[in-house]
């Protein structure tokens, strides 16, 4: 009897805990000498590295320049606002569009590549995207970055919420993050994220078997691309500005280490615990010395060295180690060899 796939729930339990958590954060956060704008900064940045996650984690494609996606949906959104007037919802549609156009220019041209040659041309790209924001000052406000980016009332048709507040702004994007939180969940337990995964396993055995492996890689780039982009619109309108150090190596390299510290190559939430531990850590240690990144630039050296599959890897590890010592111990064999007469 052939054996069926039981379909991923469209909501699980942690995605539950994660948003609910994330909601409670007003009541409580203040309490603990944190912030409201802590909460949102890392509820964006999960968002970015869960989008990324699509790539480096499910299709084993490394992208080390996705920052300028991420500064092109921030740039998208402010020059929209500011140059054509646009609302919060069309401005939002805006920079996701263009950031996908963006990566569909980009993943044309290196989505037939593989390993070294993938990411290269990923960080010649987002170098490329750097230095236009730089550059075009007309248009970016080169180093000065573009100002004055607004918080647009949200407009329902019969009410408008004001999001000028931190504490207003949060639940609009929690409300978009527990959007693409859902989204990306269903894509990768969907046929997609079947290929996607299959690609990163062999990828010529992939394409043996009839798949157009660089549709997928193609695909794969332009969607990660688009939730780049929607990250970098809510941090332009969290932060009311827009500079090019978002586009910045760094700034892609930061998203990396938050997947593979957290444990993306082993779990779909390895992306939004290296969010967290990554904001956390940038704070608490920033507040007593100006080299946080050195610290955890060794803690990640030492999370690569010994524990690769980050700290998603070393809970599921843990759990199989207690699964195992609960299983009751095997019973004796009994031996009912009949005895030589």
């Amino acid at each position: 009897m052939s054996t069926q796939t039981r379909p991923a729930p469209l909501v699980t339990t942690p995605m539950v805990f994660t948003v609910a958590l994330l909601a409670s954060t007003p009541l409580w956060l203040s309490q603990v000498g944190l912030y409201q704008y802590l909460a949102l900064e890392i509820m964006i940045w999960m968002m970015f590295a869960l989008g990324h996650n699509l790539l480096l984690g499910y299709g084993g494609l490394p992208s080390f320049g996705h920052g300028a996606y991420f500064g092109v949906g921030a740039y998208a959104f402010g020059l929209l606002q500011q140059r054509a007037d646009a609302g919060l919802l069309t401005g939002l549609l805006g920079a996701v569009l263009l950031s996908a156009v963006a990566g569909m220019l980009v993943g044309a041209f290196i989505s037939h590549k593989r390993g070294i040659y993938y990411a290269l041309l990923t960080i010649a790209f987002g170098q490329v995207f750097w230095f236009a924001a730089i550059k075009l000052h007309d248009i970016t406000g080169g180093e000065d970055g573009l100002l004055n980016i607004k918080r647009p009332d949200l407009s329902l048709g019969f009410v408008d919420i004001k999001l000028g507040s931190n504490e207003a702004f949060f639940y609009f994007a929690l409300a978009l993050f527990a959007l693409v939180l859902v989204a990306l969940w269903r894509l990768i337990h969907s046929p997609f994220g079947r290929v996607l995964r299959a690609i990163k396993q062999n990828e010529m055995r992939a394409a043996f078997v009839g798949h157009n492996v660089w549709l997928y890689k193609w695909l794969a780039f332009t969607l990660s691309a688009s939730v780049a982009g929607l990250a970098g619109a809510l941090f332009a309108m969290a932060q009311q500005s827009a500079y090019p150090n978002v586009m910045s190596l760094h700034n892609s390299g930061f998203v990396v280490m938050m997947v593979l510290i957290g444990g993306g190559l082993v779990s779909f939430w390895g992306p939004v615990i290296g969010a967290l531990v990554f904001i956390l850590t940038r704070d608490l240690l920033g507040a007593y010395t100006e080299t946080w990144l050195l610290w955890y630039g060794l803690v990640f050296m030492v999370m690569v060295l010994f524990q690769p599959d980050g700290v998603a890897g070393a809970w599921q590890k843990a759990r199989a180690r207690l699964a195992r010592r609960k299983q009751p111990a095997p019973s004796p064999a009994i031996n009912h060899t009949p005895k030589e007469a």
